[in-house]
């Protein structure tokens, strides 16, 4: 195609596109330019999410597109300080304790201390990073005024998985410098912390002109269940059992602990007895894959049982996250074709269970493709993926703990047995009553209490007063208000404010506070904290305050990060895709993957009958009294918003 028909063709579309993203057209290839005036066009009215469900689909697909070519950008020419180089995959048939050797052209993409991507250009805020300031944006806007749950759809056994993944996925190294915020004075009696100290994150030089500085991932950025098993060498020498391939699990079938009362998992940092029966359900998982393959394989020793069963058990993680988890989340049938497809392709399971994965990604599905697929990016996890996944607000103020030694009535939870205030109920502490509770009740009671949700004036106050926890899972002595830091973090990692953020993802920006929201009182109030000025408002505000899709727990602008980096996840690692067999998982251990569907069938293996008798509802992240899902006899692929 001419230069002069492809500038005619892009100043054509470009007509029809807000100035807003003129920049962007015009580093687009003319197709890509097309595709995006599609999706823009449906944007302005927003459409999308009231499409039929294979239209949704489209749209949803033009938009990873977009995003795959123009939203994943590499920090730094160095990993680690270190040049990553090309290895053998055939040589580590299995995943690291670090992360290393995933990547074939790049041994240390997505291991521990590699540098977190991005999503959009970071913006310095180093002029306003107390503007206005957080301790205000916290306390008028952020703390809870009166809980409001999510109803039936999100229960606290989901609250507590998205806290068990972001164990797995991210945390930041930290700099030996701290700092001090102090609440202006006109703020300071509404805040339980007149000052607070905290470390700072800290800033690497990357080698690389176009993003000089980033920051680091002290965790493994792949789906490799290291939440369970460490991000090293050294902390999984902890848990390992060195005999079979099996964990460390006590008796009582929750974690065992040192000396100090801290748990021995893959990571322990800001864990409470929600996270901590999770880690415990998959250690028994692991487990228990280690005995499966220990009798039909014999000879395999304790290192190779323990490499398969830890394939395995990652590998249901991440499909339960897939396929049981988000749809819970993103309630709606677009996102219920859109996750299985991700899994099962278009095809569906029963095809590729059949005839094994066939065609491309569209057609068989991201897990199980020929080779991995990193969009020329080395494979990280982002700065704005982590800003996105601020979900605090789900955790209530009292965990209720439930009465299971009656016998349940159809459709009814159990009765509350006694309210412990969650404050009391993290790190060591928490582990001492999680022991008293026992991992059955502690199941059912969190699967019967709807979690918080997503929306201003919601945050939780006892996290305004935190004690943080250093990377060994002991207490600082310095407390700090989450909230007004979760602000101040975003600032402080150039993370853009939100209708910069929105205009980057190829999302409309908001001209006025009527855009966000309807809510008269939050209007009034963001007025009060940022006046007129609509380009300060901070990214966490934004997305809780955002007018939400009907059946969505999060909010758009969210999600379009999300539809990014949660398929990335699985495409971008050799062991979901080229790696993906029976020689790498052993036959029997990809049945065990394929074969597991949910959560529930999780639960089902280790604590038979507990579903059976206290749940109702057809996902164990739904509140368990909750009807079971009906089922349409419209195929999946024909339906239409809001008609069955």
């Amino acid at each position: 195609m001419s230069s002069v028909f492809t500038r005619f063709c892009k100043d054509l579309i470009t007509k029809f596109i807000e100035e807003d993203f003129h920049g962007a057209v015009a580093k687009m290839t003319v197709l890509d330019a097309f595709l995006f005036w599609i999706v823009h066009s449906i944007d302005k009215k927003r459409l999308w999410h009231r499409l039929p469900v294979i239209l949704g689909l489209g749209y949803l697909g033009i938009r990873r597109h977009l995003h795959n070519v123009y939203s994943l950008l590499n920090v730094g020419h160095q990993i680690g300080h270190q040049i990553g180089e090309g290895f053998n995959p055939a040589d580590y048939p299995y995943r690291t304790a670090d992360g290393r050797y995933n990547d074939p052209s790049n041994e240390f993409a997505g291991s521990e201390n590699s540098f977190f991507g991005r999503n959009v250009m970071p913006l310095d805020q180093k002029d306003k990073l107390i503007t206005p300031h957080p301790a205000v944006v916290a306390a008028k806007l952020l703390a809870r005024r009166e809980y409001k749950d999510t109803g039936k759809q999100f229960n606290m056994v989901a609250a507590s998985w998205i806290q068990f993944m972001i164990h797995d996925w991210i945390d930041h190294l930290e700099d030996t410098k701290q700092i001090e915020l102090i609440a202006p004075k006109e703020i300071a009696s509404q805040c339980p912390l007149s000052s607070f100290k905290f470390y700072m994150t800290k800033e690497v030089p990357t080698g690389s002109s176009d993003i000089n500085t980033g920051t680091l991932n002290t965790r493994t950025s792949w789906w490799d269940g290291s939440a369970i098993y460490g991000q090293n060498a050294t902390r999984l020498q902890k848990v390992r059992e060195l005999k079979d391939g099996k964990l460390k699990i006590a008796e009582n079938g929750l974690l065992p602990h040192d000396e100090d009362g801290v748990a021995l998992s893959g990571d322990v940092r800001s864990a409470w007895i929600g996270t901590s029966t999770l880690h415990a359900l998959f250690v028994r998982e692991h487990n228990a894959v280690c005995d499966m393959i220990k009798k039909e394989y014999p000879e395999m020793v304790d290192e190779e049982l323990y490499r398969r069963a830890r394939l395995v058990t990652a590998a249901v993680i991440a499909k339960v996250h897939t396929i049981d988890w988000t749809v819970e989340l993103l309630k709606t049938d677009t996102l219920l074709a859109a996750m299985r497809t991700n899994w099962y392709g278009f095809l569906g399971k029963w095809f590729k269970d059949t005839f094994g994965h066939i065609g491309d990604a569209q057609l068989g599905g991201l897990v199980g493709l020929k080779k991995p697929e990193n969009h020329g990016v080395p494979y990280s996890l982002t700065e704005d993926f982590v800003s996105v996944y601020r979900l605090h607000s789900l955790l209530p103020d009292e965990f209720l703990v439930r009465d299971i030694s009656t016998e349940p009535a159809p459709n009814e939870s159990p009765p509350v047995a006694k309210k412990l205030p969650v404050s009391e109920l993290i790190g060591s502490n928490g582990e001492k009553v999680l022991s008293e509770i026992g991992f059955t009740r502690q199941m059912v009671s969190m699967g019967h209490q709807a979690c918080g949700a997503l929306e201003l004036w919601n945050y939780p106050n006892w996290l305004r007063n935190l004690t943080p926890e250093d990377p060994n899972g002991r207490d600082r002595p310095d407390h700090v208000d989450l909230p007004a830091l979760e602000v101040y973090r975003d600032r402080e990692r150039k993370v853009p404010r939100y209708n910069e953020f929105r205009r980057r993802l190829l999302m409309i920006p908001i001209s006025k506070w009527e855009d966000l929201t309807d809510d008269k009182e939050a209007i009034r109030v963001l007025t009060e904290v940022y006046g007129d000025r609509i380009e300060e408002l901070d990214l966490l505000v934004g997305l809780m305050a955002e007018k939400k899709i009907k059946g969505f727990a999060i909010s758009e602008t969210a999600f379009f990060i999300f539809i990014l980096m949660a398929s990335r996840r699985l495409e971008a690692d050799r062991f979901f895709t080229s790696y993906f067999n029976e020689e790498t998982y052993t036959k029997k251990g990809l049945a065990w993957v394929n074969t597991t569907e949910s959560l529930r069938d999780v639960i089902d293996r280790h604590s038979p009958g507990m579903t059976k008798k206290w749940m109702n509802s057809t996902s164990a992240f739904t509140v368990w009294d909750a009807p079971p899902q009906r089922q349409s006899w419209i195929p999946l692929y024909l339906r239409i918003p809001g008609i069955m």
